[in-house]
């Protein structure tokens, strides 16, 4: 599908066909993509790049325009599951018209960002400013959700919830890379700003940009490290309490184990005689009481030679 806009003092506004200068293509057919080819000389390797979420960030320079692949957070949704995609969106810009292509449907010019816009080459430049704002608006959404999760595995842990935490981490892993490419292409816009022809104002308006990168940057860095540090701090707890546990259990099984010896002793009718347990009013609570604090004094036993070699 296609959507033709065009510059209309100062908004994007959509247009007839002769009028626009800004042609989006959403999620383009076979036919459009052969036309894009065609009719526009759209190199086909960049064109199937700006449908792949895996794809790269980078500009290259074509004989009748350049194209740029940009990442942006893809649009979040509860089928997703804490796991959060980025996506690519290809910029081909020619001398008064540039293509778009985006693999879903978006509002790309909402908002006041797009607003008072001079020229097509500014354009693009706000197109990747709104890319870095949805970087940074997902990122606090993902450190909500951290901490949510942070607060329900303390109560009770569970699989899902672990899983859940370690889905997060992967995210901030590709947004990471996102990020990162984002800011090759901003270095790379720089480099060439006399061959993409920018002004003056555009010049400062991505340096700006590159400072914004720059700290959604270190933002998705922070996040990373401390959900890593979150998850090897709860791997430890576990394990620290698993061992606890066993050790609880271990003491236990030795506790039950030595009155257990001497029960399978006082069996024998030999054992028996010797002490009076025929008289089983009397010889057997005697014997019981005698095994159960053979039991317990085993466990504090265990547990104070335990506390000694851990002080």
């Amino acid at each position: 599908m296609v959507k033709r806009y065009g510059v209309t003092e100062g908004k994007i506004l959509e247009q007839p066909e002769k009028d626009a200068s800004i042609l989006l293509y959403i999620n383009p057919d076979p036919a459009e993509c052969k036309n894009l080819v065609d009719k526009h000389a759209i190199d086909e390797h960049t064109l199937q790049s700006s449908l792949d979420p895996n794809e790269l960030g980078r500009l290259e320079f074509e004989p009748s325009h350049c194209a740029l692949i940009i990442k942006r957070p893809k649009r979040y949704t509860a089928r997703d599951n804490f796991f959060f995609r980025v996506e690519s969106i290809g910029l081909f810009l020619f001398s008064d018209t540039i293509i778009i292509i985006i693999s879903e449907d978006l509002q790309l010019f909402d908002g006041r960002l797009f607003t008072n816009i001079t020229g097509l080459r500014q354009m693009i430049l706000k197109i990747i400013y709104r890319s870095v704002i949805h970087f940074e608006e997902h990122l606090k959404v993902i450190n909500a959700c951290s901490e949510e999760l942070e607060q329900g595995i303390n109560t009770s842990v569970s699989n899902k919830q672990l899983l859940s935490m370690f889905t997060l981490e992967k995210s901030l892993v590709f947004y990471l890379d996102a990020i990162s490419s984002n800011g090759r292409v901003i270095d790379k816009i720089k480099a060439n700003a006399a061959k993409i022809k920018l002004s003056t104002i555009e010049m400062e308006y991505l340096d700006d940009l590159a400072i914004e990168n720059s700290q959604c940057l270190g933002m998705a860095q922070n996040y990373s490290q401390v959900l890593s540090g979150l998850m090897d701090a709860r791997a430890s707890l576990i394990s620290n309490n698993l061992n606890v546990m066993m050790k609880n259990l271990n003491a236990l099984v030795i506790a039950i184990a030595v009155p257990t010896f001497f029960t399978g002793v006082g069996g024998m009718s030999e054992f028996s005689n010797l002490l009076n347990l025929h008289h089983w009013k009397f010889g057997y609570p005697v014997f019981i009481l005698t095994m159960a604090c053979v039991g317990l004094t085993t466990f504090l036993i265990i547990k104070l030679t335990e506390k000694y070699w851990n002080s």
